[in-house]
């Protein structure tokens, strides 16, 4: 399933969904990469 978190104010990542953290943010995940960041809502 492809999320979009939101990393700092200005920057959007689109990826595929790995976890959530405890802290409440999603972790994402794009190539070989993984993102942390809160999710954001349509």
């Amino acid at each position: 399933m492809i999320r979009t978190v939101s990393v700092g104010s200005y920057i959007l990542i689109q990826g595929v969904f790995e976890s959530q953290a405890p802290n409440g943010n999603m972790i994402v995940r794009v190539g070989g990469r993984t993102y942390e960041g809160k999710p954001v809502t349509p």
